[in-house]
């Protein structure tokens, strides 16, 4: 460091919403948080519409306002919603990709990229151009050089999501040393929870391209203590990664293109172009429909598109919207039941994200809430003056909040026979860490399969599989022997590690969870609906599963036992035990063929005859091998 390069650890930590829409970055400092704007433009009122227009050799051309004005004349070189696309595969966003005016194709693993300039684009890359110009904005409002950045992702965006954004600031020179949940910055923002009692809040963030409600639980500081902190806790999250203002553009969209489509052909040749003119139409009537019943559309079509001359009714678009608000309403109840809480309860409900201006939105919340909405800040900015707050507390500027979120969903290791051994519990307050000793079921065995998962299911089967790694090099081992210790550890920006160490020799292996892909909302609900529908049966199967793998171990070494000592046994214990053997067995062999045909009590009911009859089995080796090692001594 040189004398006259600020000390990284002395600049600010700016709070960036990297949104799908809009990006904003803002800055908190002893007079509060504030958004910021291009010097010495007093037009700028710091939104970044999130566009990143690219030159023929694939150099940056413009970002924010400049490369969204030019969308029509260069539309597939010019890149928007790249958020969508964040840690995501291919065939997962193919309606996307079949939405947008530039080519997205199949990079490594099979995920989303952009190709422009002749190449292939990572949506890390996309996003870290976008990210180094809210850099630059912030370095030159604040007159010093920003390095460090709480940048804020969807509350449902899962570890690879997360992963790829912390991937897109370190491309972009910055250092994300948070990443906070959008809902979660939200209520920073407010500073909700002054009063003497707490609150108790729901978050509803309706942004661009996802959807996410959060119930909170905001604890006021000890009146007595001067430096006290009020706690923002998180009780539960639910929500919609592909759920967003660009799919109600869409709607609009799709009834334009219907239409022209009965007039005349459409050309192929122009798909970008007439991509590109229809969203900033689409976009541009639901805007209108918040203020008014309907709205004219006269659009010169520009030799893409017959000239549009259309009128589009307020009533029309609310019938079409009404499916995709119902989903919000689901997870709002979905959070709501996992929080345990009733609506009655709940003292505020926040309004976030753009989307929510539309009037459709906000009376649907209203109603089912029963209560008017609270939206005393700009829902656009809310997000990155939360982040600012964040950034301003680990600065240690402010210190009269701690936030505390939570893992949307329960995260658990295959055990042997497929059962899922659940380490974290969903909406389990984050960092956390949990560890679970395990061991093996084979003799001599020497590498460790360990697969980690997520879901609410019991069965591996019914969960998402995130990972899979192996200990390896254990010393050989009679099965049970091996102590290996596992532990889960979810850090602050809700990023999973696994480590596993076998404690007897010391043998370690480590995983950063990165999945490939992550949750649609069906998988989401899926898992959700059918932890419920299924939850007995899944119980009855795991502990069906867990009974043949402790009941194989117990053979074998009743069977071991028995083999030593046969010959100081009464004959009809030496039968009783090894028809008790034989029983079991059969037990085992059936739950392995098929756990849910095997009658859980019977099993346990057999095993527990075995465990009796083969006390005095155990009492004789024990004997045995007492006065073995006394004769052996003597012999000494």
């Amino acid at each position: 460091m040189t004398a006259d390069s600020p000390d990284p650890a002395a600049t600010p930590i700016i709070g960036i919403d990297l949104g799908t829409t809009n990006s904003l970055v803002a800055v908190a400092d002893a007079a509060g948080p504030r958004i910021l704007a291009t010097v010495g433009n007093a037009d700028d009122d710091g939104l970044v519409p999130s566009v990143v227009r690219y030159a023929e050799d694939g150099a940056v051309e413009a970002v924010g306002r400049p490369a969204a004005a030019a969308l029509r004349t260069h539309p597939e070189r010019t890149v928007y919603s790249i958020k969508r696309f964040m840690g995501r595969r291919l065939d997962e966003r193919l309606d996307d990709a079949g939405a947008v005016s530039y080519p997205v194709v199949e990079g490594v693993r099979g995920l989303a990229c952009v190709e422009v300039g002749g190449r292939a684009r990572t949506p890390q890359e996309v996003s870290a151009d976008l990210l180094r110009h809210l850099r630059d904005r912030a370095s030159d409002a604040l007159g010093v050089s920003v390095t460090r950045a709480v940048v804020t992702v969807p509350a449902w965006f899962d570890d690879a999501q997360r992963q790829a954004t912390r991937d897109a600031g370190r491309l972009a020179g910055l250092d994300i040393v948070r990443i906070v949940n959008e809902p979660t910055a939200a209520a920073l923002a407010y500073g909700i929870g002054r009063r003497d009692d707490g609150e108790t809040i729901v978050v509803y963030d309706l942004g661009g391209g996802t959807f996410d409600v959060t119930v909170l639980q905001v604890v006021p500081p000890d009146p007595g203590d001067a430096e006290g902190e009020a706690i923002f806790q998180v009780l539960a999250t639910a929500g919609d990664s592909h759920l967003g203002g660009d799919d109600f553009d869409r709607l609009i969209v799709a009834d334009l293109l219907a239409d022209l489509a009965e007039r005349e052909d459409l050309a192929d040749a122009d798909r970008a172009r007439r991509r590109a003119l229809l969203r900033e139409v689409g976009e541009r009537a639901k805007i209108a429909l918040g203020d008014a019943d309907a709205t004219r559309l006269v659009v010169d079509g520009g030799g893409v598109l017959p000239d549009l001359d259309r009128t589009v009714e307020r009533s029309w678009f609310e019938a079409q919207a009404r499916p995709l608000v119902d989903r919000t309403l689901a997870a709002c109840e979905r959070a709501m039941r996992d929080a345990g809480l009733e609506r009655d309860v709940i003292d505020r409900v926040v309004l976030v994200g753009g989307s929510t201006r539309m009037p459709l939105v906000r009376e649907a919340v209203e109603s089912w809430f029963g209560r008017p909405a609270y939206d005393a800040l700009d829902p656009d900015r809310v997000v990155a003056l939360g982040a600012a707050v964040q950034g301003s507390v680990l600065a240690g500027i402010r210190r009269d909040a701690l936030l505390l979120d939570v893992v949307p969903l329960s995260l658990g290791l295959e055990t042997a026979g497929g059962a899922v051994a659940k380490l974290v519990m969903r909406n389990s307050t984050i960092p956390t860490r949990a560890t679970e000793m395990f061991s093996t079921s084979v003799d001599g065995q020497v590498n460790v399969a360990l697969h980690v998962l997520q879901g609410e299911r019991e069965m591996a089967s019914d969960c998402r599989s995130l990972a899979r790694f192996e200990l390896r090099g254990l010393p050989p081992m009679p099965a049970g022997i091996p102590q290996i210790e596992v532990a889960f550890h979810v850090d602050a920006n809700g990023v999973l590690g696994v480590d596993a160490v076998e404690r007897r020799s010391g043998r370690r292996a480590r995983v950063q969870v990165v999945p490939s892909h992550g949750l649609t909302v069906e998988e989401v609900e899926r898992i959700e609906a059918e932890s419920y529908a299924h939850a007995r049966e899944d119980m009855l199967v795991h502990r069906v599963v867990d009974l043949a793998v402790n009941a194989a171990l117990d053979a074998k070494w009743i069977e071991e036992a028995l083999g030593r000592v046969r010959d100081e046994l009464a004959p009809e214990l030496v039968a009783e035990v090894e028809a008790g053997i034989g029983e079991v067995r059969a037990f085992v062999e059936a739950s392995r063929r098929d756990p849910r045909t095997v009658d859980a009590d019977a099993f346990h009911a057999a095993k527990d005859r075995l465990d009796r009859a083969s006390v005095p089995v155990h009492e004789t080796a024990i004997t045995r091998s007492l006065r073995e090692e006394a004769d052996a001594a003597k012999d000494r």
